[in-house]
């Protein structure tokens, strides 16, 4: 079946850089890059330190290939960008940054920069890779590794491991990602729940997840356009892979697919527990049908068009949903069982000219102020400070980051665009101006979040999975035994074990 990609219409651009942002730029420089480079440390990574300006560095624009930025048209990412050229200017070093928004859904991005890479036909310094690819660009040494140093204690363990591949530093968080459960507060107060607020009461699991949708279809009138109780990502694209982890990482907690060298070490005892949790999850009963032909574009509208009260999505939608749900209709909670990490890594690669201040620019899109800059912006961040610096008016030192000033300057809510309110931010927020639920919900999802089998040969096995689950659904669907022993064969063959 073919994914359908419906999205609701984009809200306001992100907004823009604001004057307090070359005191900012000063401080930042200054703490995160020293104005210098660092060379090779013992593990022969590239970094950036004290020292003379990149002298092994040939001068010019750092081009960064990464994917859509999902903040939109000069979004975060371009304004950090924008910020770090501003300091260059400044010193006239010589060098600026450019980043370049590749086309595609991320499987298609991953094939482009592949080739791009391997041929030398694209002049990339520095690459944002899916947290999967980490260990096939660096097996194919595309990417060059990095000091150790980048990954410093502030940054989620959870997330520094995505970086890491062979014992080596190969690329550093950017932005994180992981799966959470939006819901429709109104639906569940209509329908009689007792405690609509999900995230404040127990623990959501998947059988009272299961409840809920049966007082759902029981009490909620017919006047609304409700059909069925969840949807999510299921068609034939890496959606499926995510949804069939979750499920079987939750079904087998201590479920290995593939050791520390990306060698296969599934079972078909293993596999035919999580084939069953995917399909207990993805019942018609409970699942929107067309959630099995879904990508994540098309299951955010149909929830935005209250065909369902359920909704497995990633942290970036907190935003958009919020443009058109008030906090009255909508909540989030954590997903239900264990949920799977996804995110961006900024990697240097080993064809660029200028490795040196690459890294230098890496370390400061990826330091505390940037981070902090991304998750008021919409991105799940990768450090622990983002979320808990100045939190509940606590310093650094009481809340675990560093010196507790760490806010962004550069981008925010801002003040409403007319006198009746249009334009302003509609983001719930706490009282330091990140997401409301980003410090008990989103932190706490990223530390227990599930990474998907890390293998040099991600790719044959993400399409090995998705082709050998397609029947799952079908009308003379497979028993969860036959089909265990399908993918377990197919998978043997597919990876090395």
């Amino acid at each position: 079946m073919t994914a359908r990609s419906r999205r609701p219409a984009a809200g306001p651009a992100a907004p823009r850089l604001v004057p307090a942002l070359a005191l900012l730029l000063a401080v930042v420089l200054a703490a995160c890059t020293g104005g210098g480079t660092r060379g090779a440390d013992g593990d022969g990574g590239t970094g950036a330190s004290p020292g003379s300006a990149a002298a092994d560095d040939v001068t010019g624009h750092i081009v960064i290939a990464s994917g859509r930025d999902v903040t939109g048209k000069n979004g975060i990412r371009q304004q950090l960008i924008d910020a770090w050229n501003l300091g260059e200017q400044r010193k006239n070093s010589g060098f600026r940054a450019r980043l370049v928004e590749l086309p595609g859904s991320a499987d298609e991005q991953r094939s482009q920069l592949l080739g791009a890479l391997q041929s030398r036909s694209a002049a990339y310094d520095v690459v944002n890779l899916d947290v999967t690819w980490v260990p096939e660009f660096a097996t194919a040494g595309l990417i060059e590794p990095l000091n150790h140093d980048l990954l410093d204690d502030d940054v989620i363990p959870s997330v520094a491991a995505t970086a890491r591949w062979d014992g080596k530093v190969y690329a550093v968080p950017f932005n994180s990602d992981v799966g959470l459960l939006y819901y429709r507060r109104d639906y569940l107060e209509r329908a009689g729940v007792e405690r609509p607020d999900l995230a404040a009461g127990p623990e959501v699991t998947w059988n009272r997840l299961r409840g809920l949708v049966d007082d759902l279809n029981a009490q909620l009138p017919p006047d609304i356009p409700y059909e069925k109780g969840w949807t999510t990502q299921l068609a034939a694209y890496e959606g499926r892979t995510v949804n069939a982890v979750e499920a079987f990482a939750s079904a087998v907690p201590d479920l290995e697919l593939v050791d520390g060298n990306g060698r296969y070490t599934g079972d078909v005892d293993g596999l035919t527990d999580g084939i069953a949790e995917l399909r207990r999850r993805t019942e018609t009963a409970y699942t929107l049908q067309d959630a099995h032909s879904s990508d994540e574009g098309a299951s955010l509208n149909d929830f935005v068009e209250g065909r369902t009260a359920f909704l497995r999505h990633w942290p970036s939608e907190y935003r958009t949903l919020y443009r058109t749900f008030s906090e009255e209709q909508l909540g989030v909670a954590p997903l239900p069982g264990r949920a799977v990490l996804g995110g961006q890594n900024l990697a240097v690669t080993g064809a660029s000219p200028r490795k040196r201040k690459a890294t230098e620019l890496i370390r400061f899109l990826t330091g505390k102020e940037s981070e902090r800059c991304l998750l008021e912006a919409g991105f799940a961040a990768t450090r622990t400070s983002a979320y808990e610096d100045g939190a509940d008016g606590a310093d650094g030192a009481e809340s675990g980051g560093g010196s507790g000033d760490e806010r962004c300057t550069a981008v925010g809510p801002g003040p409403s665009a007319s006198p009746t309110g249009e334009g302003a931010d509609p983001v719930p927020r706490d009282g330091d101006g990140r997401p409301a639920y980003a410090r008990d919900i989103l932190l706490p999802a990223l530390r227990k979040a599930v990474h998907r089998p890390r293998t040099p040969l991600y790719g044959a096995f993400t399409q090995t999975l998705i082709a050998r689950l397609g029947p799952l659904h079908g009308d003379d669907a497979p028993s969860d035994e036959d089909l265990a022993g399908q993918l377990d064969e197919a998978l043997r063959k597919a990876l090395p074990h």
